[in-house]
């Protein structure tokens, strides 16, 4: 296939384009390098994409870009970029969630519209569901976004579905569950922690550490992406790694792995949920979704691969 992954300098886009291109895909990349964190991660997540024939990358604002003459010759579009972060989308800083996560959302279906494309994958969130009434959550309980961030990215899925329902576009919105592994976003969680463990410093712990997840490794994650891009499914399904578990519980693992973590206990973040949990079935039905990587497990790859960039910073 010739796959658009928009986002693709981003941890999981990085992830997303290094499977296709390991699958045999042709991968146009778009990501315009935002300053939401350090572009030279980004530049660094895409340094390995540079060795593959099959990959270009564009530098270009969803907002902007010439969509419709980029995608005339795909198959698929990922649509992965958009603003990230639950406690940043407040006040004034709203602006660019409803510009990337909204705005450049309907740019991308319009585009899709008016070409022959097999499917557009969009990357939604569990965030839509807000604090679920039930766990494992299913696709059919009503959404009750509690955070601005929660906001824009349902108001997106709703776009998806209006374009696949009146237009014709095949669209997938896969809920992604907290996506962890090599490369996370330096905002979150696991990538603060980790760097604690290996540098000292103390982890900022928002609440009492009884708060759950449940963690999806980006490879389970970019794996079940490329499933839905092949499966002639549409739709919206979650997308979650099979391992709720607490704040305390995996701060205990990294310690294990690494070295034990000095945790600062503090105040609960508005918007921030108590416990996610995914049923996967209709992912698993749909189109074979079934994560396999043990939590565990992941949080070793993402040690040993955050020992390595430690060692060289320390050089």
């Amino acid at each position: 296939m010739k796959a658009i992954v928009t986002g693709a300098a981003g941890f999981i886009g990085s992830h997303l384009s290094a499977h296709l291109l390991e699958h045999g895909d042709e991968v146009v990349g778009i990501d315009c390098f935002t300053d939401y964190y350090d572009p030279r991660r980004k530049e660094a997540n895409i340094a390995a994409l540079r060795g593959y024939d099959n990959f270009t990358l564009h530098r270009l604002d969803l907002l902007t870009a010439p969509l419709t003459t980029l995608f005339e010759s795909a198959d698929v579009v990922y649509h992965l970029a958009g603003q990230p972060g639950v406690r940043g989308s407040w006040g004034e800083e709203f602006v660019p969630y409803v510009n990337r996560n909204v705005l450049a959302t309907q740019r991308v279906l319009e585009a899709a519209r008016d070409v022959s494309l097999w499917k557009v994958v969009y990357a939604s969130s569990s965030s839509v569901y807000g604090n679920a009434e039930t766990y494992p959550t299913t696709e059919d309980l009503r959404p009750q976004p509690v955070s601005p961030y929660g906001v824009t990215k349902l108001a997106a899925e709703h776009l998806c579905e209006l374009y696949r329902v009146t237009a014709g576009v095949a669209t997938v919105s896969l809920r992604f569950f907290t996506v962890y592994g090599p490369r996370q976003r330096p905002d979150m969680a696991f990538s603060r922690l980790v760097d604690a463990a290996l540098s000292g410093k103390p982890f900022l712990l928002y609440g009492d550490g009884e708060q759950s997840r449940d963690f999806t490794y980006v490879g389970d994650l970019v794996t079940g992406l490329r499933q839905a891009a092949l499966s002639p499914w549409t739709g919206v399904a979650n997308i979650g790694g099979g391992s709720r578990t607490t704040m305390n519980e995996v701060i205990d693992i990294i310690s294990r792995l690494a070295h034990p973590i000095d945790v600062v206990r503090l105040p609960v973040q508005r918007g921030d949920v108590r416990h996610t949990a995914a049923d996967t079935s209709v992912a698993r039905d749909g189109f074979g979704y079934t994560p396999h990587v043990l939590l565990e497990d992941g949080l070793a790859k993402m040690v040993d691969a955050a020992r390595l960039v430690f060692a060289v910073d320390q050089v």
